[in-house]
């Protein structure tokens, strides 16, 4: 394993696989599932935000007691619920006000990702998982909000692609982390042994 502090590996790497598991199936469902209804599709996207906020708070309040990676979670989490009542509450039946608040949510969450890939890491592959993510939801976000003249199942797809975007690589993130924690700890027996015979 490469050199990696070990506060920098994700414990929770169970949570990300969760999370893009998710994300990977609403993202196929807003991409093939013909949300074709603008208040079904508002309401879909609103209780998923929102779900995904909930998981964002467990993980910031379990990460709090290890003192790494909880202010991250909490901004992601601040992020999804004020989406979602964005939607509920702002963007209900109005198309335009919807292309606006799921475009700023894709900006936003996209921006978060780059400056967390550069800040809350400093493994190389986890850095570019972020980074990578980050970057597609600015380019999405942007391509959201220049589909608002078309009909609502455009822009639902544009949706579902970041989603899908969000998925796959959070799974990889978790997996990376998964495969990370299992070779520090052989790497911590290996150590215990070293001292006993040295002892």
């Amino acid at each position: 394993m490469a050199k990696i502090n070990r506060r920098y590996i994700d414990k929770n790497w169970a949570v990300s696989l969760v999370r893009g598991l998710l994300a990977a199936v609403f993202g196929c469902f807003a991409l093939f599932g013909g949300m074709t209804n603008i208040e079904n599709a508002v309401a879909m996207i609103s209780v998923f935000l929102l779900f995904i906020g909930i998981v964002d708070s467990v993980t910031a309040l379990y990460n709090s007691n290890k003192r790494h990676g909880w202010i991250n979670s909490i901004v992601d989490a601040l992020v999804d619920v004020i989406a979602a009542m964005a939607l509920l509450f702002f963007a209900r039946n109005d198309l335009t006000n919807t292309v606006v608040v799921l475009s700023a949510y894709t900006i936003t969450s996209g921006a978060i990702d780059i400056v967390h890939a550069f800040l809350s890491t400093v493994d190389p592959t986890d850095r570019f998982i972020k980074a990578l993510v980050g970057i597609c939801g600015c380019i999405i976000g942007l391509v959201i909000l220049n589909a608002g003249g078309f009909e609502i199942t455009t822009f639902i797809r544009f949706f579902g692609v970041y989603m899908l975007v969000v998925g796959v690589t959070s799974m990889i993130y978790g997996i990376h982390n998964r495969s990370q924690n299992i070779e520090d700890k052989i790497a911590r027996k290996e150590a215990y042994k070293n001292r006993k015979k040295t002892k």
